[in-house]
């Protein structure tokens, strides 16, 4: 054993291998407190499929499948009239970007469905907090409220927080960082054991949109505060902005900041209820929500899903977004619908925040 640990080119190596064992170890047990916790609520645990023909999200960033499959001649396979096609399906098929519409189909038949499965973006966005696979976690149950939604959230977190902190986890994770950056085991294990403190504190702060750019705006017109990027009501919240509301408004702990323009979401959200809309603004808000996490970012979105066939239409033309591909989806509303909700978690970031680790890359695949 000796002499194979000699032949590796840096001697950190079994090092950094302990650590990523850990957060692989961290990753199985998030899965089992996780799926025990929505058994214990008799939700349904799914498989959406991977290839989709909807594009969730409506922005476009879908990776096109397609087939590199030939025939004995060499020729690409084609749909069998004689002409070469380079497409397997008869209409094209992407890698889904989400479970929410598949999981909504089932929300008719069982109150409440979640999956935790692979995910693809085709986002060109090189940064820390992007990858183009990565694993969400999403849920659907029947609601007329946002505030259940927000609630099993919470309440979502909290049971998986102390489920890793009923196992060995956290020193364990602590004991291999510590290693792996020199760093004194107990220094790593107090900022760890901080972090997932911040995790369980009671009632998260909960603001709308529009509290949240007024307090921004005020920060800077004050002094308190100055951004790369002004805040405003069209442009939605920038990552330094995210920090700041997490750091000042919820004073380290997660904050939930709900009701975001209508122009900036998805068509399925539910427009707000009057009481919600914004009074000094054209934009009108949808009943939706971001849980921000102090430190890092926006962990999960959520929202009302618009259950009134010819409002989703609407919305759908309004996003310019062809009704064809989602037929189905409105087919739901057309033949009976119920309220109901949702959210999805971003599994690996969650995961290195509690991990404390910065860039997801280092979390979806450890090696």
């Amino acid at each position: 054993m000796s002499s194979r640990l000699k032949s590796f080119t840096s001697w950190e190596r079994p090092k950094r291998t302990a650590y990523n064992a850990v957060l692989a170890r961290m990753r199985s047990e998030a899965d089992y407190h996780l799926a025990s916790f929505f058994r214990a609520k008799e939700f349904v645990r799914l498989q959406p499929p991977i290839l989709t023909s909807s594009d969730c999200e409506g922005a476009g960033e879908v990776f096109t499948v397609s087939t590199n499959a030939r025939d004995t001649a060499g020729l690409t396979v084609g749909r069998g009239n004689g002409e070469r096609d380079e497409e397997f399906f008869k209409s094209s098929k992407y890698l889904t970007v989400s479970a929410q519409l598949h999981l909504e189909a089932f929300v008719h038949e069982h109150p409440s469905v979640w999956t935790l499965s692979p995910t693809f973006r085709a986002e060109k966005s090189d940064t820390p907090r992007h990858v183009s696979e990565f694993w969400m976690l999403e849920a659907e149950v029947r609601t007329e409220l946002l505030d259940d939604i927000m609630d099993l959230v919470e309440d979502m977190i909290r049971t998986l927080v102390y489920g890793l902190q009923s196992s060995s986890i956290l020193v364990d994770l602590a004991a291999a960082r510590g290693k792996a950056t020199r760093t004194p085991d107990d220094s790593t294990l107090s900022c760890l054991e901080e972090r997932w403190k911040r995790l369980l504190r009671p009632s998260w702060p909960r603001l709308t949109y529009e509290e949240a750019i007024k307090k921004l705006q005020t920060a800077v017109k004050t002094g308190q505060a100055s951004f790369n990027y002004a805040p405003s009501w069209d442009a939605g919240l920038h990552l330094e902005h995210e920090k700041w509301i997490a750091s000042e408004i919820g004073l380290g702990s997660p904050v939930f900041v709900t009701h975001y323009p209508a122009s900036i979401k998805p068509f399925y959200m539910l427009p707000s209820v009057d009481s919600f809309q914004p009074q000094n603004s054209a934009c009108n808000t949808v009943a939706c929500f971001d849980l921000l996490l102090p430190e890092a970012c926006e962990i999960v979105g959520g929202s009302m899903r618009e259950h009134r066939p010819e409002h989703l239409l609407r919305a759908m033309k309004d996003k310019e977004i062809s009704p064809s591909n989602l037929d189905w989806y409105l087919d739901l509303r057309r033949y009976g619908s119920v309220p109901h909700g949702g959210f999805g978690l971003g599994f690996d970031r969650l995961l290195g925040y509690l991990a404390n680790i910065e860039n997801i890359k280092d979390v979806s695949w450890a090696l």
